[in-house]
């Protein structure tokens, strides 16, 4: 599929400084646009990043039908540059899609327009060590009509920012036992506008209380640990990685994929099973060996230096040789390609590819 592209004759990149990232404020030059008319997805372009308008009666803003993606690009060690993992991306954000009634995105028009943006901003993927580029697929209802329903017009975009560390060094949570990230049943599996939303203000009124993030439980116990802010969490106790499943309230996060997948080709014990924060106060009170870690394609894999269980401290161990920091050293090195990607997680978007498209 070939994807036109008009170029963004304003550029910012030469003015960008990439040794003072802020996320989330500095797209690239270009970005990724389709249309879903009719039943069918059309006008996909990649144009200079610029603002849209959008009627106010448009089903999105009123009935939350929006459903993103958080993914990455990076820039490889002999210069090229690569995509990661997107095949299991756009594997959830179809998954997500269609719990919130809203067409999916076809392999071919989600593989062309990755290719053809990043092509055509591959001068914003810095080779900085720490540093990418997030790439956000999203869908929106764009139907102008009021009422409940689903919308029969959608628009598909893909927006890029470079980015640094989103947590600098090591992150301190409570244990949440009052709020509810998902219940069984609803979406919590899905990348919606409004599972984030809804965790606003728990996520502030534990910053408030001096913790930078919260470890969600499980809805109807709250006992059972489930996520941990934005991230899926994992622990590694004695030696064995434990992770909760995948149940249908926490999301399948393609980083947490990968690391149970590096740990067991390493041969760690690995264990996908429901684990309460009273199993976890307890490993602590017996003086297990612990860390504690979240993954997630923001925050790559960071690791938890202090969890508030009901008011009481309890310290992980943060070494820097440990369980996590080795798995994390070693998915790195595989998407910035200083190790083989014997497990195809790389998709390398040529330079030839750039030129083709934008002719």
């Amino acid at each position: 599929m070939q994807i036109p592209v008009t170029q963004n004759e304003n550029s910012q990149l030469a003015a960008y400084d990439f040794n003072n990232i802020r996320f989330g404020t500095n797209p690239t030059d270009h970005l990724f646009s389709a249309d879903y008319q009719d039943g069918q997805w059309r006008n996909a372009e990649v144009k200079p990043f610029a603002e849209f308008s959008i009627s106010p009666l448009a089903l999105c803003l009123h009935y939350g039908q929006t459903v993103f993606e958080g993914m990455k690009a990076f820039r490889l060690a002999d210069g090229r540059v690569s995509i990661f993992r997107r095949d299991k991306h756009l594997i959830r954000l179809n998954r997500s899609l269609a719990r919130m009634c809203m067409p999916e995105v076809p392999k071919a028009l989600f593989y062309a327009a990755l290719d053809a943006l990043v092509a055509t901003d591959e001068g914003w993927v810095s080779d900085l060590p720490g540093t990418s580029l997030y790439l956000r697929p999203m869908v929106i209802a764009s139907e102008a009509r009021l009422g409940v329903l689903e919308s029969a017009d959608y628009k598909f975009m893909i927006v890029a920012l470079p980015m640094a560390n989103y947590y600098e060094g090591t992150v301190k949570v409570k244990v949440e036992t009052e709020y509810t990230r998902a219940a069984k049943g609803g979406a919590g599996f899905a990348k919606c506008g409004g599972n984030y939303g809804g965790a606003f203000l728990p996520t502030r009124l534990a910053r408030a209380a001096g913790f930078d993030q919260v470890l969600w439980t499980d809805g109807e116990t709250h006992s059972y640990i489930e996520e941990s802010g934005t991230m899926n969490v994992m622990f590694a106790i004695d030696g064995t990685l434990i992770t909760p499943p995948l149940t249908g309230t926490i999301l399948d996060g393609v980083n947490r994929d990968s690391i149970l997948t590096l740990a067991r080709e390493r041969g760690i014990m690995t264990e996908e099973r429901p684990i309460s924060y009273q199993e976890l106060q307890a490993a602590f009170e017996r003086n297990a060996k612990i860390e504690a870690f979240g993954v997630g394609t923001a925050a790559v894999l960071t690791q938890i230096r202090e969890i508030d269980i009901l008011g009481k401290n309890y310290f992980p161990a943060t070494p820097n040789d440990g369980m996590a920091a080795t798995l994390r050293d070693e998915l790195n090195a595989i998407r910035t390609g200083c190790l083989p990607d014997r497990l195809g997680w790389n998709h390398v978007v040529a330079l030839r590819e750039k030129a083709e498209l934008a002719g």
